[in-house]
């Protein structure tokens, strides 16, 4: 498998990365009582603990280069000094701290089956099977998303950036603006990890490591959408597509 081949193997399965629910979220439909529990298993599946699964990617890999990428990524992940913000996963605690949510109920989140599912995948994708498959499933999956070939093809329309006010939190669920702060983060980052992502899987992944990674992120894929199945149908959206789909028969 040459270069181009797994370029546009993993571009095939990020392209995947859409949920069926992500509009319904996107819209509001999520009723408030509910909410909580998409960022609690959020939260308690990878953005807590990606540190260390970005740790067992950095400890594995022979390479200086590569390992340098990932201690810039670990270190504004723990830190976010390069942001001048905070910990990454400090500021997502406050989207459920701005709506007023508990937050006791962050501190020991209870996975549901698939999430449990999905953050056992993770860890053994991360731990077991060398830094090229960890940092596919951490760094390129966890962190990439649909729009990836935006950052690789240059003259591509790159993904829409609304503005603050429209995000489904603030609009639909009056989370205040500065709450936002992962967010915007997030949003100043963004580009250059998706290119430090793709050049560390297609400038330093070996040949003979490829059909690894394409079979770890495959795997990654389809518990990703087996988790948010489940928070779909506890968050209630599997009835509202029932009840809504019945109407337009």
């Amino acid at each position: 498998m040459n270069r181009c081949e797994f370029k546009d193997s993993l571009l095939r399965v990020m392209e995947r990365k859409v949920h069926w629910a992500q509009p319904a979220f996107a819209a509001g439909m999520v009723p408030r009582d509910l909410l909580h529990i998409h960022l609690e298993q959020q939260y308690g599946t990878y953005v807590r603990d990606f540190p260390l699964l970005l740790a067992q990617a950095y400890g594995q890999c022979p390479l200086p280069a590569v390992r340098r990428a990932l201690a810039e990524i670990l270190y504004e992940e723990e830190t976010g000094r390069l942001s001048d913000s905070g910990p990454h996963a400090e500021l997502y605690l406050e989207y459920p701290r701005g709506l007023g949510m508990n937050l006791d109920r962050f501190k020991g989140v209870q996975l549901l089956p698939a999430a449990a599912a999905f953050r056992q995948l993770l860890d053994d994708a991360c731990s077991h099977h060398g830094w090229e498959v960890a940092v596919a499933v951490s760094v390129l999956f966890l962190k990439g998303g649909a729009y990836d070939r935006d950052v690789l093809e240059p003259g591509r329309p790159l993904r829409p950036q609304p503005p603050l006010r429209d995000h489904p939190l603030v609009k639909h669920y009056g989370l205040p603006l500065a709450n936002l702060a992962l967010h915007r983060v997030n949003r100043q980052r963004e580009c250059a990890l998706r290119k430090t992502a793709w050049h560390l899987m297609l400038d330093y992944v070996d040949e003979r490591a490829r059909p690894l990674v394409l079979q770890w992120l495959g795997r990654a894929l389809h518990a990703w959408l087996h988790y948010r199945d489940e928070v779909a149908e506890h968050c209630g959206l599997v009835q509202l597509a029932q009840h809504q789909a019945r109407r337009a028969g």
